[in-house]
């Protein structure tokens, strides 16, 4: 498993890390096929200048200062005018939880400590834990200010890469708040506590990419693919109604579960 070295300071405090992403990539990829032959499509790099197809070994990173002209910058370079602040995880702030809309979190990793660094991280775990709080930190990722939210677990510690409030959009299309009665409100409670259950994730499973693979067997064996079956989704009528008929079927569920 590939990790990021880093260090969490805060105060006088240095914790050395290991930085591990915390989510893998499970779906079916379809690849680009030409429709005359089934032949993949494969895309090449080429220099616009000669027209030579390039290889990774061939290519450097650049800024275009002027029109058509760059000037080199090299990963050694840009690691050479980082200094060790910028290096490390620096803690700015402590945050509750619940200040933070999900909206920001952008990447997650799990970090661990390193040698050395196992009571200092386990500290600053139960710390947060005990307060109910996150830490709002900030390091430099490539060429960016990042930042990070540090968020402890029972199990250890999430380290969740931040987008900045400039590179969130505004909403696009306000909607008009209706008045809602107690009535109505009420019974919509009702059906949230009547659904409410601890989050498990591994009750959860996606459902569409087992239809596509059986769709692929389907086709590889040579079977007709099957059209799913309709399902009425009629329109609501009545909103009580239909918060009232919801609230009896979760509760029949729940009794049956």
């Amino acid at each position: 498993m590939v990790s990021q070295k880093s260090v969490i300071t805060f105060g006088m405090v240095a914790i050395p890390i290991a930085m591990y992403t915390a989510t893998q990539d499970n779906d079916i990829h379809l690849n680009q096929l030409h429709k005359e032959d089934n032949s993949r499509i494969r895309y090449k790099k080429t220099c616009a200048h000669c027209g030579k197809e390039i290889t990774a070994e061939d290519i450097v990173k650049g800024f275009e200062y002027d029109k058509e002209k760059y000037v080199v910058i090299k990963d050694d370079e840009i690691e050479k005018i980082k200094t060790e602040k910028e290096k490390s995880i620096q803690i700015l702030h402590f945050a509750q939880l619940n200040q933070i809309s999900p909206v920001y979190y952008e990447k997650t990793y799990q970090a661990a400590p390193e040698a050395g660094g196992e009571k200092a991280f386990e500290l600053l775990r139960a710390a947060l834990m005990a307060e109910q709080k996150i830490a709002i930190g900030k390091t430099v990722l490539g060429t960016k200010d990042t930042l990070m939210a540090i968020i402890p677990r029972e199990e250890g510690i999430l380290i969740s890469t931040m987008f900045y409030a400039d590179d969130i959009k505004a909403i696009q299309k306000p909607y008009n708040k209706t008045a809602v009665s107690e009535p109505e409100l009420n019974m919509a409670k009702m059906l949230i506590n009547s659904m409410d259950t601890p989050f498990d994730p591994s009750k959860y499973i996606d459902e569409y990419q087992s239809k596509l693979h059986d769709l692929i067997e389907a086709k590889i064996s040579g079977k007709e693919v099957v059209a799913a079956e309709p399902q009425s989704t009629g329109k609501v009528i009545d909103l009580m109604e239909a918060l009232k008929a919801s609230v009896e079927k979760a509760q029949k569920e729940k009794e049956l579960a």
